[in-house]
């Protein structure tokens, strides 16, 4: 029973974390408006598989922190130089995701599963997340570090991330949909929520100053 909490509250984290529009649910959608929602799912189940392994990293990650607190505070520092280097990266290096078109005659099947992965595990967005919710729930009694406990979350994320794709892949369309995606740089919304994590941060580092 533990183990079914544990998996919905994996699929309900993940779902929460990554609903609203972000880099790898809008290329989702743009896959599928411009090659298909086949490739679209590989691409899905390829991030699907990346948060499998970043939600596993970062709950035994927080199960130390858990039973080390002393070392929350120096993660928070690390973590806002992170967040700030992903704005900076994603406002003035990355490069503008309008100007080059997909091509479907160079995307396999198997390629699209890998970008998925590739993209997913460089956005690592997961391993923060998941490393702040389970030591926030663990701290009201809400959460176990116990194997079992982290595997149903894990897999639950896993679940959770792919529901959440196949939404974007499902119901993005065509047409208009396909050309105000076009003209949207998604690097700006991503440099936008690292921003807002970043400032959060910091605002907890000044308080525990």
């Amino acid at each position: 029973m533990a183990f079914i909490y544990y998996l919905f509250f994996g699929i309900i984290g993940a779902i929460l974390a990554t609903f609203l529009p972000g880099l790898l649910n809008m290329y989702s959608a743009k896959i599928s408006m411009n090659e298909g929602r086949k490739k679209a799912f590989l691409f899905a189940a390829g991030i699907s598989l990346a948060v499998f392994i970043e939600t596993l990293i970062a709950l035994v990650f927080a199960r130390y922190l858990d039973r080390n607190p002393d070392i929350i505070a120096l993660l928070q520092k690390v973590v806002l130089g992170v967040f700030v280097s992903i704005t900076i990266y994603f406002f003035f290096i990355a490069k503008d995701v309008r100007k080059e078109p997909i091509k479907e005659k160079n995307n396999s099947k198997t390629n699209r599963f890998f970008l998925g992965f590739l993209l997913s595990a460089i956005n690592f967005l997961p391993v923060p997340f998941w490393v702040y919710i389970s030591i926030t729930f663990s701290s009201f009694g809400w959460f176990s570090f116990s194997n079992l406990n982290i595997l149903g979350t894990v897999i639950g994320s896993s679940i959770g991330t792919f529901i959440v794709m196949g939404v974007y892949i499902w119901f993005f369309r065509p047409k208009e949909d396909q050309r105000k995606l076009n003209n949207f740089n998604m690097n700006y919304l991503i440099g936008i929520v690292t921003a807002i994590i970043a400032v959060i941060t910091l605002i907890k580092i000044i308080k525990n100053m």
